[in-house]
């Protein structure tokens, strides 16, 4: 099982850093506001 430290850029030009065994369906929740809270009131987002 491969593991992923990711970036997204949020809408309000801040950054966010986390860690998942899945990318495609972490950046799924956060675009869906099912993320972090901190992604939540900031979408859309934009993987880095």
């Amino acid at each position: 099982m491969n593991a992923y430290c990711y970036i997204l850029e949020c809408a309000d030009g801040s950054y966010y850093v986390g860690s998942t065994v899945d990318l495609e369906r972490r950046v799924s929740q956060h675009q869906l506001g099912l993320g972090a809270a901190y992604t939540r009131r900031r979408r859309p987002v934009v993987l880095v």
